[in-house]
């Protein structure tokens, strides 16, 4: 059943608004800067989904400028954020203008550090408008940029004035969209809430029309997490699990693939290794290894990870940002439900992770 009122979730900063009513809300967000610009951060697809919403709701935007970009992780460059720093400074964007950040995970990460490094810093809001944002992306004041293909290499902690989570956009996504989003938020539920996994595993993603309820369990997940270790000291490195080896797949294959996979495609990927090397190392039980890989695998198509490539997908983690010195560092699963973070893995195990993987997809 859809979550008719809004709904509101603290952060250390700031506050996350979520439901069918969130832009009305909105406009009472934009009085302060009327007096200054607001700038809309658009990609191709959200100017012609999403944006003529956004007009038709907050009239206060009708005077704001639109900043449009391509769209896609491989446009998620420093390149592109010398672009917008010119853009705005063209538009004469002074330290009271505000960034509104229109879109999916790449959208809410360049346009956060964009705006948090321009002029030292500007105020930003983030509208996320893909399954992706509003359940993990957008969310836990992180925004960057990738690096000669490594993911998310530069950026700031900063949190945005506030979280819009407008669901019926959500309604404009494709099913590649919906799954990459989906894979973050049963990664919520693996290191955190084995009550959420149960829920998540019994229903047909088919007949989910209504996503608040889903986001809004996520979204606590996570925010307790960050609430705890803002800068990701410590439990925050809980939300990397399946990211280790996923960002360095969804990097080679933003490298080399015609089709690059979507990032929750790549974190499916690297949750299944990952729970294999927390099976062999961490205490996860053969049958909770079975029970992940089964779901994990109904939803998510098979990805032919050739040997030839390991090696590259093993220096890709090795320059992982999680990384201390010259070990690979893990969150690793102990059970469903909890996990546990800094754990070094030798590489021997990480390629057997990948040939099991490599494995699921002969039988």
């Amino acid at each position: 059943m859809p979550v008719n009122k809004i709904t509101t979730i603290k952060t250390n900063k700031s506050e996350i608004f979520i439901g069918e009513q969130v832009l009305g809300l909105l406009a009472e967000y934009l009085r302060p800067y009327q007096a200054s610009k607001i700038f809309v951060l658009v990609d191709e697809n959200t100017l012609e989904h999403c944006m003529p919403t956004l007009l038709l709701e907050v009239s206060a935007l009708h005077q704001a400028e639109i900043i449009e970009i391509d769209s896609g992780e491989e446009n998620k460059t420093l390149e592109i954020c010398y672009q917008l720093w010119k853009t705005l400074a063209a538009y004469h964007a002074d330290r009271n203008a505000l960034l509104i950040n229109l879109g999916g995970g790449v959208i809410t990460d360049m346009g956060g550090f964009v705006a948090s490094t321009y002029k030292r810093g500007i105020d930003f809001i983030n509208i996320p408008t893909t399954l992706l944002a509003q359940a993990d992306a957008s969310v836990g004041g992180k925004t960057g940029v990738d690096l000669d293909g490594i993911k998310n290499s530069v950026g700031v902690f900063k949190e945005p004035k506030g979280i819009f989570i407008y669901t019926n956009f959500l309604q404009t996504l494709n099913k590649k969209e919906v799954l990459s989003g989906f894979a973050e938020v049963l990664k919520h539920s693996l290191i955190k809430d084995a009550n959420h996994w149960k829920k998540l595993s019994s229903i047909s993603l088919s007949e989910v029309h209504h996503w608040e309820a889903f986001i809004i369990d996520a979204i606590r997940i996570k925010n307790e997490i960050v609430l705890n270790d803002p800068f990701e000291q410590g439990e925050r490195k809980l939300l990397n699990f399946g990211h280790t080896i996923g960002h360095a797949i969804e990097s080679y294959s933003l490298l080399h693939d015609e089709t690059p996979l979507k990032h929750g495609e790549a974190i499916a990927i690297g949750m299944l290794c990952e729970s294999y090397i927390s099976k062999r190392k961490n205490g996860l039980t053969a049958s909770a290894l079975k029970e992940i890989t089964t779901l994990i695998t109904s939803i998510y198509d098979a990805y032919i990870i050739d040997d030839s490539t390991y090696h590259e997908l093993i220096e890709l983690m090795k320059n992982d940002k999680k990384n201390e010195g010259a070990e690979i560092n893990f969150t690793l699963l102990s059970k469903i439900g909890k996990a546990d973070y800094n754990k070094s893995v030798d590489v021997d195990l990480v390629l057997e992770s990948l040939n099991y993987y490599n494995a699921l997809n002969s039988d």
